[in-house]
């Protein structure tokens, strides 16, 4: 998703953001497995004809995630493990929470979250967000695909600009987020690479990496009941300058980490602080 970079003062760390960022990140194909020491991005892979057959004549791809089967396309990343961290965790806590859920999927990519979240919470009511024409599209598709229309609805918009009209402020029991987090420093280095034959802006986390990370816990609060979750995934080494920022939006309880395999903190997950009279229940 192409998210455009706005300041937020209340959250700022001695540092600003002159680009414009994506939010689902494109491929022309995707290798299954995670490159190591990729920061969890999985390393494009160009097929030399892939792009001389027309679209309506190439094979389904379907790719398994949180227990669906997922359609996938040549421009949206393949939803990876840290990634199903984060649904599962959404998933766990929602099973212990509210009867109806209302959910955000921000930067839905392929809709896998949403669908996913769809799927294991058959009560909960869920919104996803992205901006690229090709993303909400392939959306779209699975959401409709997998039986789910009733209960997911896609929107296309810049980050919660997306969801404007949909009543949602104030609302929201549960956010979730899986953004680009590759700093604009690693790109021009060790990550090089990946800009081979791929735009930056489809990695591009900003200068630490977190630029989206920034928005997201700035404008979260707005839609989130008191007591409302927000749960985003972020790279390696990350976890300190997350915790920052939500310590600096003044809007969130302490935040807990979720680790993946290797131990390595890889989602954040933290609730709104309810200040209204008796806390949350």
């Amino acid at each position: 998703m192409i998210a455009r970079l706005t300041h937020a003062p209340q959250l700022h760390l001695s540092f600003v953001y002159p680009i414009t960022i994506v939010c689902s990140t494109t491929r022309h194909r995707v290798i299954q497995e995670l490159h190591p020491g990729h920061e969890g991005v999985a390393v494009p892979h160009n097929d030399n004809h892939s792009n001389d057959v027309p679209a309506g004549d190439r094979p389904l791809r379907l790719h398994r995630f949180m227990g669906v089967e997922l359609e996938l396309a040549a421009d949206v990343l393949v939803p990876r493990e840290e990634t199903e961290l984060l649904g599962m965790k959404a998933v766990s806590i929602l099973k212990d929470g509210t009867a109806a859920p209302v959910v955000i999927d921000m930067c839905c990519g392929s809709g896998n979250l949403a669908v996913g979240i769809a799927s294991e919470v058959p009560s909960a009511r869920v919104w996803g967000a992205d901006l690229t024409d090709s993303t909400v599209a392939l959306a779209r598709r699975n959401v409709e695909r997998l039986g789910v229309g009733a209960r997911v609805s896609i929107r296309q918009g810049d980050l919660f600009a997306a969801l404007a009209d949909d009543g949602l402020e104030g609302s929201v029991d549960m956010i979730v987020c899986n953004p680009p987090y590759i700093s604009t420093g690693r790109l021009e280095g060790d990550r090089a690479h990946l800009l081979d034959s791929e735009p930056r802006e489809a990695f591009d986390g900003g200068p630490y990496g977190i630029s989206i990370h920034q928005r997201l816990i700035r404008d979260a609060p707005a839609f989130l009941k008191p007591g409302g979750w927000l749960l985003f995934e972020f790279g390696e080494g990350q976890d300190r300058q997350a915790a920052a920022l939500l310590s600096r939006a003044k809007a969130y309880e302490t935040v807990t980490f979720a680790n993946d395999r290797d131990g390595k903190p890889r989602v954040a997950f933290v609730k709104k602080i309810d200040d209204r009279a008796g806390g949350s229940k």
